[in-house]
């Protein structure tokens, strides 16, 4: 009994200390209002307007079909209206941004 105890104990403990993994993501900044009607480049202006207006930047991923919140919004104004890739940490909705660059066209 006390084995087991002992053997639980360390396994959560590994497992509440294990750092966050950096992943990466492929799609579209767009505003919180459009979130994915405005995943494209010609949404470009009406994003801006609602970041200035106080809206929220976010991330589309259509992979998922899913918008993230983004930690760093510098970042992602500067990315509006191209297809991105985002890495970072994502924590329940929330990428946590290392870094925001453009995917160029194939």
């Amino acid at each position: 009994m006390l084995r087991r105890f002992t053997l639980t104990s360390f396994a959560l403990l590994l497992l509440v200390g294990m750092p966050l993994q950096a992943a990466d993501w492929t799609g579209w900044i767009t505003d919180e209002h459009c979130a994915a009607k405005g995943a494209s480049e010609g949404h470009k202006g009406c994003a801006l307007k609602c970041a200035d207006g106080g809206a929220a930047l976010v991330f589309y991923n259509p992979a998922d079909e899913k918008v993230y919140k983004l930690s760093d919004q510098a970042a992602a104004k500067a990315n509006v209206g191209h297809k991105v890739k985002v890495v970072g940490t994502l924590e329940g909705e929330t990428i946590t941004v290392e870094s925001i660059s453009e995917v160029k066209a194939e």
